[in-house]
């Protein structure tokens, strides 16, 4: 598989495992999408967690009852999934998605996915992840020879079976030592971890990176320029600190956020999750509330 042949300017530590089973940022209305559909996630294997993130499954069954808009705020990552529904059914590569996704829950379906990186997908395959931005392509459109594989991972009774089957394709196609990959995986540690981190000239000046340099990477391994996932990584920290009550100083969560000022939040929050933050804020309240009830009736 080809590599770029960019260099980087320090050997980095191992990566960061972000896998966290229970974390929720990135989902819109978490406490609701939990009464419509089940999620599991696994963590990766040793050989291939440079690469991945975390394998997760979910299914639903709304039969008999209305569809379910699901909505995310996703990460700047590439997804491979492979589901079976009334509306779905195959093997995809889901390219980085700029805006909120949404998919469409109805009667009965599963998903299992896999959770590159981000650059994960892009330094694995030695693909330019830019071509797959706000699309699902066939997998077998982009790994010809992964044809025989959404078959037998949807044919698989368990989803600890089905990460085995992915990992034992994975490990048949050893990706190449990538040194750009190695900064990319830094600077997104950074970017993700950090929250004074709001400029693209900050990410620059601290990595010794041109910011035209950054753009090239980030199109070729992440899909997205590096001012997009700076912002939506803030943003979901935002949606993420609302949902759990972070209600007293909007001001102030807007500046801690890097935004110029609270209007400029409300804005991007707004355009982006459908709803003003103190609206959202509202409203994972009184859902959080409803879900405690109903598992701790009130006495009488």
């Amino acid at each position: 598989m080809p590599r770029s042949a960019e260099s980087s300017a320090a050997e980095p530590p191992q990566p960061r495992n972000p896998f966290a089973p229970e974390d929720t940022k990135g989902i819109l209305h978490p406490d609701e999408q939990a009464k419509h559909r089940s999620l599991v996630r696994l963590p990766p294997g040793p050989a291939v967690d440079r690469y991945i993130e975390w394998y997760w499954a979910v299914s639903w069954d709304l039969r008999g009852r209305p569809p379910y808009r699901a909505e995310v705020l996703s990460y700047p990552s590439v997804n491979v999934t492979f589901e079976r529904s009334e509306t779905r059914t195959g093997g995809f590569v889901n390219g980085v998605t700029t805006t909120k996704f949404i998919r469409e829950l109805s009667g009965l379906g599963e998903t299992f996915g896999i959770r590159f990186r981000a650059g994960g997908f892009g330094a694995f395959t030695g693909l330019d992840v830019g071509s797959f931005r706000d699309r699902a392509v066939p997998l077998a459109d982009v790994l010809p020879d992964a044809a025989s594989l959404t078959e037998r991972v949807l044919d698989a009774p368990t989803v600890e079976r089905r990460r085995h089957i992915v990992e034992e394709y994975l490990a048949d196609h050893p990706a190449d030592e990538d040194p750009t990959y190695r900064s990319v995986l830094r600077i997104i540690d950074a970017m993700a971890t950090d929250q004074e981190l709001t400029r693209v000239d900050q990410i620059a000046e601290r990595f010794d990176v041109p910011a035209r340099t950054l753009q090239r990477m980030f199109r070729r391994y992440v899909g997205a320029g590096p001012k997009w996932v700076l912002r939506r990584y803030r943003l979901q920290d935002g949606a993420d600190l609302l949902a759990k009550g972070r209600t007293e100083d909007l001001a102030a969560l807007a500046a801690e956020l890097g935004y110029f000022d609270q209007a400029h939040f409300s804005r991007e929050f707004t355009a982006e999750v459908g709803m003003a933050p103190l609206e959202y804020a509202k409203n994972s309240l009184r859902l959080r509330n409803e879900v405690t009830a109903k598992v701790i009736p009130a006495r009488a």
